[in-house]
C-alpha cells in the first residue's frame, strides 16, 4: 500500500464535566471542541450534576494534535465556565474537569494515547494551573484510576444524603501532583488525567432510596466483592426514590453490560429494590466506529477499526 493511502490513526478522549443543568456552560464547553475533534457523545445527568463527553479525532498534526489542542480546550472553557464552590450533585468528583481519559482507536498504539494523556496533563498543570494527577498508562507505575481517587477521598460525600458538595476545604494535597501547583484551587479542583485501552461504563437503576443497599449491590457486582470480573461499582443516590449502580468495566474480554444488569437484578442483597433497565454514559466503541466513519468521512469499515483498535492494548 502507498504512503497515501495510508489510515491516519485516530483516538479518543472522554472527558467529564461536573456540569449538567447550565445548560449555556455546557454549549460554550462543547463549540471549545471544534474543529479539532469530533464529539460523537455527550451524555447529561442531572442528578448528578455531570456531563460525560466523547471526543475523536487524528493524533496526526499540529503540533500539538488535534486531539490535544480539543480536549485542552474543552478543559479551558469548562474551568472558566463552572465554579466547583457552587457545584453540587449525587456523584463524586474531585474538581470541575473531575476526570480525562484517552483511549487509542484505529491504527493507534496504548503507548500513543499515554503520551498525549502527559502532554494534556502538563499543559493542563502549567497553563491553567490545576493540579492534575496521571493514572492508567500514562502514569510512570500504572497507578489506576480507582487508587488514585481513594488516596484524594474521592468517595466521601461532603454533605448529608450522600451528596457532594462545594469545594473541599484543603489547604494540601494529600499526594503531590504529577503537574501543577501542590495547592488546589477552591473553584477548580484538581484533575485526573490517564490513558487505557477501551473502558465501558454503565449505570443501573435501582427503585429503592436506600443506598446503603446500593452500596451493598454494588460491591456484590464488583471484582473488588467477588463480583464480574474487572468491573468496578459504585452504590449512589440517584434523585427522589430511586439509587443507582454506576459500573465501569476495564477490559474488554468476558464483559457485557447484561451481565451487570442481571447481576443486579438477582443479587440477594436487593432487598426487594427492583433493578431497571440500565444506560451507558459513554459511546459504546462501534458507534464511535460509526461516527469517525460519517463526520470525519474517513470510509474505515468497522472491522478494521474495532481490530486495530482492540489487538495491541487488551492490557491496561
Amino acid at each position: 500500500m502507498g504512503t497515501g493511502m495510508l489510515r491516519p490513526a485516530l483516538a479518543c478522549c472522554k472527558l467529564y464535566i461536573s456540569e449538567a443543568r447550565n445548560a449555556p456552560a455546557l454549549r460554550a464547553i462543547e463549540r471549545a471542541a471544534a474543529p479539532a475533534a469530533v464529539l460523537v457523545n455527550a451524555f447529561a445527568d442531572d442528578a448528578y450534576n455531570r456531563v460525560g463527553y466523547t471526543l475523536v479525532s487524528r493524533l496526526s498534526g499540529g503540533p500539538p494534535p488535534p486531539l490535544h489542542r480539543a480536549a485542552f480546550g474543552v478543559v479551558a472553557a469548562a474551568l472558566e465556565a463552572v465554579d466547583l464552590g457552587s457545584h453540587a450533585g449525587a456523584h463524586p468528583r474531585l474538581g470541575v474537569v473531575d476526570h480525562v481519559v484517552f483511549h487509542p482507536l484505529a491504527g493507534a498504539r496504548l503507548d500513543d494515547v499515554a503520551a498525549l494523556a502527559r502532554a494534556v496533563a502538563t499543559d493542563i498543570g502549567d497553563k491553567l494551573q490545576v493540579p492534575t494527577y496521571l493514572y492508567g498508562a500514562a502514569h510512570g507505575e500504572g497507578r489506576t484510576l480507582a487508587s488514585i481517587r481513594r488516596q484524594l477521598g474521592y468517595f466521601t460525600p461532603t454533605s448529608p444524603d450522600n451528596q457532594w458538595q462545594g469545594a473541599s476545604d484543603a489547604s494540601s494535597l494529600p499526594v503531590a501532583p504529577d503537574a501543577g501547583p501542590g495547592t488546589p484551587s477552591r473553584s477548580k479542583g484538581v484533575v485526573v488525567v490517564g490513558a487505557t485501552a477501551w473502558v465501558d461504563n454503565y449505570n443501573v437503576p435501582l427503585h429503592t432510596s436506600d443506598v446503603e443497599a446500593a452500596k451493598r449491590i454494588a460491591r456484590a457486582v464488583s471484582e473488588r466483592g467477588g463480583g464480574l470480573r474487572s468491573v468496578q461499582a459504585m452504590g449512589l443516590a440517584h434523585g427522589e426514590g430511586v439509587t443507582e449502580v454506576a459500573a465501569t468495566c476495564t477490559t474488554r474480554r468476558g464483559w457485557e453490560q447484561s451481565r451487570c444488569r442481571r447481576k443486579c437484578g438477582s443479587s440477594p442483597l436487593r432487598r426487594g429494590s427492583p433493578s431497571g433497565k440500565g444506560t451507558s454514559p459513554t459511546s459504546h466503541r462501534r458507534r464511535s466506529s460509526r461516527c469517525i466513519c460519517n463526520q470525519l468521512k474517513l470510509r474505515l469499515p468497522n472491522t478494521d477499526i474495532l481490530t486495530l483498535a482492540s489487538a495491541p492494548c487488551m492490557n491496561r
